[in-house]
């Protein structure tokens, strides 16, 4: 991919990562490597059961063990803790709602002691019966994993549990008449899907230190993607101000959305209390980042399709049921979000979607890339392959037939317009570069099936928009040095999508400052970088980027005010470039930036200005709350789209799948950075890859989890990489982006599943509708011999 074609000097360029040489020499600082004078290391005790109630806990022996400083159970603590249902105890009290959920917690001298002491803690269960499907969980007669729903407080107005059921939230969305819908159908066709719950598997894991001080202060450090977020939920749960909590959060190593609410700190802190004040440190092993933290849910999926003869789609109604786990956390909100994006980049009249979010006794789902679009994308686009192939129509044509365009609307009731962005040459892209020439015929694959492999070509499409509350705000702070130098500060986390990057090129371009003059302290801390609401939802480039560009321009207002006393002329005659403020028609009259930092001083000593301090702030605007009956409103901010197309080759004795060649295009707006996008594409595929061929939960009869590492769970590594892989980019400008920007930090694993099931039928002739698309599922589906296999 090229750098973008445009008149700007370092926006679109592809400049390296800032934090580039810190992370391959090994200086970047990680939680993982900190250690605070006095610190004391935790562990827990976890359970063993799916669902089981707590019986007694008697931590007696461990109390006796040399080196315990600290021992706590869910009893002793009258705490809550929730994003948007407040429904999660720090410690179990009274129920275990999963397997690996932690009732009971020891800080000690060291981690060995701590695991010895929680080995000590002897548990005694009544075990009940599991809701392990999220399909049962919503039946009359299943047993309630949370019996006392109706009494946990919630976001109200944006969200609706249900008293008495599984039922965190249900999303509606409505649009036209489903019933007229299905009566102009020529052909009305059902199918459904399955999504496993899979692992975000981060470099780093979780880790968090908490330090109870003086006076209810807290001081807290943490790997997560939202400072913020972690302060104000900590201070909800503790009743503590949030002045007196301060967050500090260095380089993370990955996150995927997985580190993006509160964790680990609420734990860290009570035993700190227990323990005088010291600092305690808890970290997980790869079994417990498997086991005890979320992971993404799993999807069970229903379509109803009614199209005329000619590929027009004429009703569409989806059920999506989403396998919460033990705990709300994201998982409302991307049940939300699955709602008012569920039909897909699709212009459909009469549409109905039922997203059901269901309480079950698995470890809880929270947010991952892509926040629940790879999985209603894999119905979605898999469900459109079927229905062309049904009417005898290239699934191209019938794509492009009922694609959103300018004059479309959404359906919740946006209007699609010149500047949302264009999926018909996202798709043209990938079609065009894979070389489409429609679905092969049965008499050609049977012809190539003797040669031992076969071959197919498959295409998918998708859109996502930031999931996000309809107040979501960021800050940033701009503030020069004494050598005219620049430093950004900002609260939004970058854990590798390279944002900062991003930011600082933004920064130059708007100061005419060399890129290498700014630099992006990487800790955050909310004690002194400035407000970001959250790092989700691939908003960052556009929040913090119109922040930049805010603050940018506050600075440059700041150095001509002062500027046009020196100069002696007014501050629209003057032109800031290249490190300099001059007169327009007089170049040769200039300050330098350094001489105005801190204030310009005269030769006989008076001064004026000050230090440059430039403030700019970004808040979503025009966003509603969804009708929560017709699901009718404004909750994107911006649309994503893009499109994927496939070649790969099955070997049909084996079921071994080679991919061949991967093209994606999306419309980003204004490529920020060349190199960055080209990255995020990339790295964004392949982890698709890993949801479309290897990676689900294994979990048993009595909901215990099966596969709770690395030895058991595959994650593709650079063998599994595809022969070639080509990214495209289409800029359609958004008018309220930044430069015309839109994310693109999710976008690239959506729809991998989808494409690769329609190139398998391609090859095949065989449709898939469980993941993961691994050799063993697609070698019985050859040799059933039917053209649906659902094993």
């Amino acid at each position: 991919m090229n750098e973008s074609k445009n008149k700007y000097n370092h926006v679109g360029k592809g400049y390296a990562r800032k934090d580039g040489v810190e992370k391959v020499t090994g200086t970047a600082v990680y939680i993982h490597d900190l250690v605070i004078q006095g610190m004391l290391f935790a562990k827990t005790v976890n359970s063993p059961h799916a669902y089981a109630r707590i019986k007694s806990i008697d931590i007696s022996e461990a109390l006796k063990i040399p080196g315990v400083r600290a021992v706590v159970t869910g009893k002793e603590l009258n705490y809550k803790v929730g994003l948007y249902v407040v429904d999660k105890d720090i410690l179990a009290r009274d129920y275990v709602r999963y397997q690996g959920e932690p009732l009971a917690a020891v800080a000690a001298d060291t981690e060995l002691i701590a695991e010895q002491a929680c080995e000590r803690i002897i548990v005694e269960y009544e075990v009940l019966e599991p809701v392990l499907d999220p399909r049962e969980g919503l039946k009359v007669n299943s047993p309630l994993v949370h019996p006392d729903l109706e009494n946990y407080s919630y976001m109200k107005g944006v969200f609706y549990p249900q008293a008495k059921t599984n039922l965190p939230h249900m999303q509606k969305v409505r649009k036209g008449n489903i019933e007229a819908g299905f009566k102009k159908a020529d052909l009305i066709v059902e199918n459904s899907f399955y999504n496993p719950p899979v692992q975000h598997v981060p470099i780093e894991t979780h880790v968090s230190i908490a330090q109870a001080l003086p006076n209810d202060r807290v001081q807290i450090w943490t790997s997560a993607q939202s400072p913020f977020t972690v302060r104000n939920l900590f201070s909800v749960c503790f009743g503590i101000p949030h002045e007196k909590i301060s967050v500090k959060v260095p380089y993370v190593g990955g996150a995927f959305g997985g580190k993006a609410g509160i964790h680990l700190e609420p734990l860290c802190y009570v035993l700190s209390q227990r323990a005088q004040g010291r600092p305690v440190k808890l970290s997980m092993t790869r079994e417990e980042e498997f086991n005890t933290m979320p992971s993404r849910q799993g999807l069970y999926s229903e379509f109803k399709t009614g199209v005329t003869k000619d590929g027009k789609i004429t009703a569409l109604e989806i059920n999506y049921y989403w396998d919460a786990g033990a705990y709300a956390d994201y998982g409302v909100n991307i049940g939300r979000a699955a709602a008012y994006s569920g039909a897909g980049p699709y212009e459909i009249e009469n549409c109905k979607v039922g997203s059901y979010v269901v309480y079950t006794n698995k470890v809880f789902g929270t947010a991952f890339r892509g926040f629940g679009h790879l999985e209603v994308h894999w119905g979605i686009e898999r469900n459109m392959d079927i229905i062309a192939r049904k009417l005898g129509i290239d699934p191209v044509k019938f794509r492009q037939k009922n694609v959103l365009l300018p004059g479309a609307t959404t359906i919740t009731g946006e209007k699609i317009t010149e500047h949302t962005g264009r999926v018909d040459k996202c798709l043209e892209a990938v079609a065009a570069e894979i070389g489409w020439q429609g679905v092969k015929s049965k008499e050609e694959r049977e012809r190539e099936k003797k040669t031992g492999k076969v071959r197919g070509k498959g295409i998918a499409l998708l859109h996502k928009a930031p999931a996000m509350p309809s107040f979501t705000s960021t800050g940033v702070v701009l503030k020069f040095n004494e050598n005219g130098s620049v430093d950004l500060l900002l609260s939004l986390i970058d854990y590798g999508q390279g944002t900062y990057t991003a930011m600082a090129q933004i920064a130059a371009e708007e100061l005419s400052i060399p890129f290498e003059r700014i630099n992006v302290p990487w800790d955050s801390d909310t004690s002194f970088t400035p407000y970001d609401w959250q790092t989700v939802a691939s908003k960052g480039a556009f929040f913090s980027g119109n922040a930049t560009i805010m603050a940018a321009r506050d600075c440059i207002r700041q150095i001509k005010e002062t500027a046009s006393q020196v100069l002696h002329c007014s501050v629209e005659e003057l032109v800031c470039k290249d490190e300099r403020v001059y007169v327009t028609h007089n170049p040769d009259e200039y300050i330098e930036y350094r001489q105005l930092a801190y204030g310009y001083t005269y030769p006989n000593g008076n001064a004026i200005g000050g230090p440059i301090i430039g403030r700019g702030v970004y808040i979503a605007q025009g966003l509603t709350n969804l009708n929560p009956e017709t699901g009718k409103g404004l909750p994107a901010l911006n649309w994503t789209y893009g499109a994927h197309g496939m070649e790969l080759e099955v070997d049909v004795e084996t079921g071994e799948v080679e991919i061949l060649k991967i093209a994606s295009s999306f419309d980003v707006g204004q490529v920020l950075n060349s190199e960055l996008v080209r990255g995020q594409i990339i790295g964004g595929v392949i982890q698709g890859l890993g949801s479309a061929v290897s990676e689900e939960f294994l979990f048993s009869k009595e909901g215990k989890l099966l596969n709770p590492s690395l030895v058991d769970y595959k994650i593709l590594t650079a063998k599994d990489i595809p022969q070639k892989m080509t990214q495209h980019t289409v800029e359609t400008k958004q008018l309220d982006g930044p430069y015309g920007a839109r994310g693109i930090a999710e976008h690239p694993m959506i729809s991998i599943p989808s494409v690769m099931g329609n190139a398998l039928y391609d090859a095949l002739g065989v449709d898939y509708f469980r993941l993961p698309l691994h050799s063993e599922r697609i070698y019985f589906g050859i040799k059933s011999g039917k053209e649906k296999y659902h094993g």
